[in-house]
């Protein structure tokens, strides 16, 4: 599913975040330490190698809502973006925290100038944040941000589950533009 915005391209994608060769950067829903764990940040450390947790060490720990960039090493992806989400009920106010980690993303990747971003769905994961109030704070915030980029002209939100990914679809359906 696309949805045109101007000169962007905002799409939801089934699949795998390590899986996106033809994306410059890969988003990371990543823990404090910048460190391998479980979920997105498992299987991102896992498909880049040690070279990652290796570059990462010296920028932990970051806070909620934070955003930092490396390189990508053996992942498809010249860069990996990493935001730590808020962890629902208790990093407050987790709404504010979960927007800044998809605004701080995005402008930091503009900076970069670079052109395409690839998402997970930050937070829904063992952080529990509800995956439908997420959507819709991830879709508000991008669609603020998008005014402001240069460089950035290709947004992809990548789900793993297929339900997941059919309210994506069903949420870029109705979105305002």
């Amino acid at each position: 599913m696309k949805k045109q915005v101007g000169e962007i391209t905002m799409e939801a994608v089934h699949g795998d975040i390590t899986s996106q060769p033809d994306m410059t950067a890969v988003v990371n829903a990543a823990n404090a330490q910048l460190s391998p764990g479980g979920g997105v940040a498992g299987a991102i450390h896992r498909a880049a190698g040690p070279g990652l947790a290796e570059e990462c060490l010296p920028m932990a720990p970051i806070e909620p809502g934070q955003a930092v960039i490396s390189g990508g090493h053996n992942l498809p992806n010249k860069y990996v973006i990493h935001c730590l989400g808020p962890v629902y009920g208790k990093d407050k106010p987790e709404n504010l925290l979960l927007a800044d980690c998809y605004r701080n993303a995005l402008r930091l990747a503009d900076e970069k100038e670079i052109d395409s971003v690839a998402f997970p769905a930050i937070s829904t994961g063992i952080f529990g944040y509800p995956f439908e109030a997420a959507t819709d704070i991830t879709l508000q915030t991008v669609q603020e941000v998008l005014p402001e980029l240069k460089f950035v002209n290709h947004i992809r939100f990548v789900l793993f589950g297929e339900e997941d990914f059919e309210v994506y679809v069903e949420r870029l359906r109705r979105l305002k533009i």
